[in-house]
């Protein structure tokens, strides 16, 4: 693959001397060769010419869920994989979210070989209980050896405090990652929206933030008398970015995300009983969002995520109270963080994380393997069914104004434009 890109301005905050500069960016064989003010094609190259190109280092993704296997009809591995691409993805790591669970090494191998051709690259969790029935480890040592990036019993909180323990304690010989998702079972109830004036409003039974808060109390708790390595996933509440910003200043290993759709949707929404709202953790208050905006400013929040998760359709038109958690996002992070942040922002959230999954970093200098994401900061597009990629297409982003048009990516050594 022989690419020219032709006057791309590069947002790279790490890079000083090529931060926000316009440069051409010659690319043989993969691997960025040039980077100047004019480069001249030669040879066999294709040059892109695109209206207000920007580059970036390609995007990360910590939360995403396709289908296969088992639910192939939600989104399988290949069409999701070019979603991401076209949503300017060039990493992404898939949740415990398939029928079988991958709780065993054989299933991570699996998910790996299925990704294996793409130019996103799939780095799978695996489940931190057998069945993510919270009872047993699973292999955690095996998966990860298989390529498992962490471990996560999707949506499911571990209610067990000594598993929780026995976790983190056992994990630390091999640097596994622990995800612990935040939500008490007991207080969450038969809750299935946030617990507040909306709830009381539209009669529906509410999670009161205490039950988000309490087991990241605890987990934190836990943590700090074992070590370790945690993960919270898609935090949603004031006092939950208190928590976590305190035990960042104690030392402690733990880092976080947030969903997009948190930091743009608030409960006054569920007006509508729209199914498509109703995910979990639940949409907040204005005065959460607010939080949570600041605590991505201040690095308390460590990423942010598309919590990308499809849903038949069967599972959403039906009454909210039965309906089933969860929004697709990956086609609309960027449109969102780049509304609520300044352009330079929005990518330095969307490109960081890879670290903390013992990934390498991606640099955009001459002898670096091309890992780049395409786009245009400044188009603004309402976002529809027609022009949504996803197979399933429960978003409650439709009808939503975006800023910012991803033209897709250049990665393993392949173009997706």
């Amino acid at each position: 693959m022989n690419i020219l890109l032709k006057s791309a301005t590069i947002v790279d905050k790490s890079n000083s001397k090529l931060h926000l500069k316009k440069r051409d960016i010659l690319i043989l064989n993969g691997v960025i060769e040039e980077i100047s003010t004019s480069i001249k094609p030669a040879g066999n190259i294709k040059t892109l010419n695109f209206k207000n190109l920007h580059v970036s280092a390609g995007w990360f993704d910590s939360s995403v869920s396709f289908g296969e296997p088992g639910y192939e009809e939600r989104e399988t591995i290949n069409n999701g994989l070019m979603v991401a691409a076209r949503s300017g993805y060039t990493d992404i790591v898939l949740n415990t979210n398939t029928n079988p669970l991958p709780d065993s090494s054989g299933a991570i191998v699996f998910l790996k070989n299925a990704a294996k051709e793409q130019p996103t690259k799939l780095h799978p969790l695996g489940t931190l209980t057998v069945l993510s029935e919270g009872i047993d480890l699973a292999e955690l040592y095996d998966m990860q050896n298989s390529g498992a990036v962490g471990f996560y019993d999707f949506k499911r909180s571990i209610s067990n405090s000594n598993l929780l323990k026995i976790a983190l304690q056992y994990s630390q010989d091999f640097n596994g990652l622990v995800y612990s998702f935040p939500m008490d079972k007991q207080i969450m109830s038969k809750g299935i929206v946030n617990e507040g004036i909306s709830s009381t409003r539209v009669g529906l039974k509410g999670i009161p933030a205490l039950a988000e808060e309490l087991q990241i109390a605890r987990d934190l708790f836990i943590l700090e008398y074992t070590g370790g390595y945690l993960h919270i996933p898609t935090i949603s509440t004031a006092r939950s970015v208190r928590l976590i910003g305190e035990a960042k200043r104690k030392g402690l290993n733990v880092s976080c995300s947030v969903a997009v759709h948190n930091l743009l949707f608030s409960d006054e929404v569920l007006d509508s009983f729209d199914s498509n709202y109703k995910v979990l953790p639940p949409l907040r208050t204005s005065k959460d969002i607010n939080a949570l905006i600041k605590g991505l400013k201040e690095g308390i929040i460590d990423f942010v995520t598309s919590d990308h998760t499809p849903i038949d359709i069967e599972e959403k038109r039906i009454e909210f109270d039965n309906a089933a958690y969860g929004t697709i996002g990956l086609e609309n992070a960027f449109g969102v963080l780049n509304k609520l942040f300044d352009t330079e922002m929005a990518v330095t959230l969307l490109s960081k994380g890879r670290e903390r999954y013992g990934l390498s970093p991606v640099a955009i200098k001459k002898g670096s393997l091309a890992n780049l994401t395409l786009f245009d900061p400044e188009s603004e597009y309402i976002f529809t069914k027609e022009n949504c990629n996803s197979t399933s297409k429960n978003s409650m982003f439709f009808g939503k104004k975006m800023k910012g048009k991803v033209y897709g990516i250049i990665a393993n050594n392949q173009i997706i434009v």
